[in-house]
């Protein structure tokens, strides 16, 4: 290996990992966790290389820093954050500091926010913020739609003060076994259905629903941190496959503390997947069956706490839980998502709406006559467009139809938009047209050609990224397969800066090749569940198709006899796999932070596509330990072990099994590091290694 003195003269923009690092892919700076009112918009944004954030507000008068984090907390870094929060955070891959997350009142004029473990609220009109005497550490505080109270976890336990601070807080629900808590979400809502949080007001702020989350039948696993042998190893509670989940209930709780607890068929859906309560009708919960093979809406009556079925989805092999799904419309229409025409469409009430040219990914809202929702462009699922849908036929599309745009449908149906394209370095941001600022620093152009996106509905979709300039006359370049390959996330996007990275392997001299394979969403319905069963045939035939078709489509381009792939969490799960099975395809492998046993990863993933039986076949068919011997091709693998998502037993029993198989490889392992980490110095120096890695084993 080469010196560090060394490395920057062989390197092609060496600068690049530290900046892209430092600027977390050059996303800092852009306006995010927007909340839209009728006459302001509020949002959290940071400088373009500092990741602590600030909340901003911008209405008639312009826009305007409310509360800076700099000043709230001095501090370099966050100190004293609640292990609850961490674990938030970690389930919400929020890399941020500072104001990570707020709530308001109905009106936007009261924020409630935690820094530090204390609760601090701004007053938006005043644009005056105060820390309120409260013990702490305060966790989620959440402002009623009235603005007169603001509850909290603290030390498990759900508690409410007055948002003026004129009562002493007290206590709503606890419990004093250690193993239960009130108003948090469990580990796989946070991480796999993608609720954070476990306590939501009644629109008169008279009650709350909140869950109680009861651990104890999950297994306790624990995370050492052997870079300090002094140190106690950090119990967790680890839902493998196959094994028990915690035991989730929920309860309406008055504002005395009086509880009456909800009731629906647990035993047959025991997952809370979402809750949803506004004034346009009763409060709503969605469950889902452990298969999840079946979703239902619940309606709650908030006087008994008992539940009557308004809608129920069953669909194999799985039912995709979608965001935003259900809400009611102001006339008291409940909206859901449906499966129909191989996608994902709305239905208010009986009538179903939407295009069969787009699938679903998130409600925004509705009103009496239409739907606003985020979909993919089926077509070009590297697309994903804001569209206004009142009916079954085409949809009204309210974004830039070739980029990807997210959004928030506010009061009186204002519209805010993050609007990323093929053809900007920067996204725009837009409320009701009317642009926000992005302080976002800029990539650094990097001396690529981009080649597609290339693929059709029925088959993988990828790009290509080579050294600008290239000629056939120059020989065939060296190929890096660097992919996710599975489900739930994309690759390719009609995004400028989706791939950076990506583009940064290629400017040093390779061919880079990036594939949405079977599974991933956006094509259909059918594209998505061929992967059912099995998560490693289809996920690795969908990335050597991509490539052969790659090479056929490039003549003296790829270098079929020099490839690598990379990748990370299923993206390294994929690495690993692409040297052990097919070592004619792939000449060495940098595998970050992947499962390898999958009945070693949690319950709500992993049962989506294998099923309930951690010890069927389609857990051995996806498994990669008991395949160590096969491995003929360099195989590093890295894995950070504070990780408590994909936990770094995966590489190690993998390198274990290497071993004894006489099998050489290489192990990176990352002190204190967990699945993602915003540590500078870790990933610039990661992606460095990675370049030598691949360049020492393809070299002629």
């Amino acid at each position: 290996m080469t010196t560090p003195e060394a490395r920057p003269a062989e390197l092609a923009f060496p600068d690049f990992p530290r900046l892209h690092s430092r600027t977390q892919g050059f996303s800092l700076g852009v306006p995010r966790r927007l909340t839209v009112a009728r006459d302001r918009v509020l949002f959290l944004r940071g400088a373009g290389d500092h990741p602590k954030q600030s909340l901003w507000v911008v209405d008639d008068d312009g826009e305007r820093l409310l509360a800076d984090a700099d000043l709230l907390t001095p501090a370099a870094d966050d100190v004293d954050i609640p292990p609850e929060e961490r674990a938030r955070r970690e389930r919400a891959r929020e890399r941020g500091s500072g104001i990570v997350t707020y709530s308001t009142d109905a009106d936007a004029r009261w924020v409630a926010m935690s820094l530090g473990g204390k609760l601090l609220v701004c007053d938006v009109e005043e644009e005056q913020t105060v820390q309120l005497a409260v013990d702490g550490p305060v966790v989620d505080p959440r402002v009623d739609p009235t603005g007169t109270w603001i509850a909290y976890v603290q030390d498990e336990a759900l508690c409410v003060v007055r948002r003026d601070g004129t009562n002493a807080p007290r206590t709503l629900a606890e419990d004093r076994n250690p193993d239960v808590s009130w108003g948090l979400a469990e580990f796989v809502a946070g991480e796999e259905m993608g609720r954070t949080r476990g306590h939501w007001w009644a629109p008169d702020g008279s009650r709350l629903l909140a869950a109680r989350v009861d651990v104890s039948p999950v297994a306790q696993w624990w995370i050492a941190g052997p870079v300090d042998p002094g140190a106690r190893p950090t119990p967790i509670r680890y839902p493998a496959a196959g094994t028990d989940n915690a035991t989730v209930g929920l309860a309406l709780v008055d504002l005395s503390g009086a509880t009456t607890p909800v009731t629906w068929d647990v035993a047959a859906l025991p997952y809370l997947a979402e809750v949803t309560w506004t004034a346009d009708g009763p409060p709503v919960l969605t469950v889902q069956s452990r298969a999840q093979d079946r979703l239902v809406h619940l309606a709650v009556d908030v006087a008994t706490g008992a539940t009557e079925v308004l809608a129920e989805v069953v669909h194999e092999p799985w039912v995709e839980l979608v965001p935003g799904s259900p809400t009611w419309t102001p006339d008291g229409r409940l909206v859901h998502v449906v499966h129909h025409d191989d996608t994902r469409m709305p239905q208010v009430g009986d009538r179903l709406v939407g295009d069969p040219a787009l699938m679903v990914a998130e409600v925004l809202g509705a009103s009496d006559d239409e739907v606003v929702v985020a979909a993919h462009v089926r077509a070009r699922p590297w697309c994903t467009v804001i569209a206004r849908m009142s009916g079954l036929g085409p949809a009204e599309v309210l974004s830039d139809p070739d980029g990807v745009a997210g959004g928030v449908l506010g009061a009186g149906g204002r519209l805010a938009m993050v609007q990323r394209t093929p053809g900007s370095a920067l996204p725009t941001v837009t409320v009701d047209g009317v642009a926000i600022a992005v302080t976002s620093l800029a990539p650094p152009p990097l001396p690529v050609a981009l080649v597609g996106p290339v693929g059709t509905t029925d088959e993988p979709i990828s790009l290509l990224l080579h050294p600008s300039g290239w000629t056939p006359d120059q020989g065939p370049l060296p190929v890096l397969v660097d992919s996710y390959g599975g489900p739930h996330a994309r690759r390719v996007l009609g995004v400028a800066t989706a791939n950076l990275t990506a583009a940064w392997f290629a400017a040093n001299g390779f061919a880079v090749l990036v594939t949405d394979g079977p599974g991933a969403p956006g094509h259909s319905l059918g594209w998505e569940a061929r992967i059912a069963g099995d998560l490693a045939g289809p996920t690795l035939e969908g990335q050597v198709a991509a490539l052969e078709r790659a090479a056929g489509d490039h003549p003296g381009m790829l270098d079929l006899s020099r490839v690598a792939i990379r990748g990370w969490s299923f993206g390294g799960y994929l690495a690993a796999l692409g040297v052990l099975r097919r070592p004619d395809v792939f000449a060495a492998a940098v595998s970050g932070a992947p499962v390898t046993d999958w009945a070693l990863y949690d319950t709500h993933y992993t049962e989506r596509y294998l099923g309930t039986d951690a010890m069927a076949e389609p857990y051995v068919r996806s498994s990669i330990v008991d395949e160590a011997a096969a491995l003929t091709r360099p195989l590093l693998l890295i894995h950070g072990l504070a990780d408590d998502n994909v936990v770094a037993a995966h590489t190690l029993r993998l390198s274990r099994a290497l071993l004894e198989a006489g099998r050489p490889h290489e192990v990176l392992p990352l002190s204190g590091v967990t699945h993602f980490t915003p540590s500078e110095e870790v990933n610039t120096n990661l992606l460095v290694l990675q370049l030598e890695f691949l360049r020492r084993h393809l070299a002629r």
